[in-house]
């Protein structure tokens, strides 16, 4: 993943994940028809665990509240506790969202679904709910997008996880 992150997934090599892994490429091959599908496996293994554990967290929630502020928090921890993860995620997820299918755990589907019961129970005004899904999303991760590409944003994200909160308040008009 590291490589991926640094040198971009179409400019890494078999040889330089070979490389970096102290095996032959063929042992590679033996596991991965492709370097395309070791790059998939990467994100669809890790980005469904986010989901997974995201989907866990909302539900321990009683409230919309609740909810939003342990998986925005949670959200900015994995950020903060291990940045390759999250940096691969976040770049490769362009090239690989298209994969996933509904069934599969996926952040996105978890902002959609607390925000979805979070209209239904009357605690966030109706609206539409994919573009307030995408709102919230879109909140956090240009943040972290500008963190990542070093903007002058310098402390950790996981210290922004109360504004984040209350900026998604404020966007969800709750």
């Amino acid at each position: 993943m590291s490589l991926f992150v640094e040198k971009g997934i179409a400019e890494t090599t078999v040889r330089d994940i070979a490389t970096a892994a102290g095996i032959a490429e063929g042992t590679l091959y033996r596991h991965y028809p492709s370097k395309e599908e070791l790059a998939w496996q990467l994100f669809v293994v890790n980005f469904t665990a986010i989901g997974a554990t995201l989907n866990e967290l909302q539900r321990a929630e009683k409230t919309t509240h609740a909810k939003l502020g342990a998986i925005i928090r949670y959200f900015c921890s994995v950020f903060e506790q291990d940045a390759v993860i999250f940096n691969y995620l976040f770049l490769a997820r362009h090239q690989h969202m298209l994969r996933l299918t509904p069934r599969q755990p996926n952040p996105y589907l978890v902002f959609r679904s607390v925000i979805r019961e979070g209209m239904a129970h009357g605690e966030i005004p109706k609206q539409d709910l994919d573009v307030a899904a995408s709102m919230v999303m879109g909140l956090i991760l240009q943040v972290i997008d500008a963190r990542i590409l070093g903007r002058r944003i310098h402390q950790g994200i996981e210290s922004l996880a109360d504004t984040l909160i209350q900026a998604t308040y404020r966007v969800l008009n709750i």
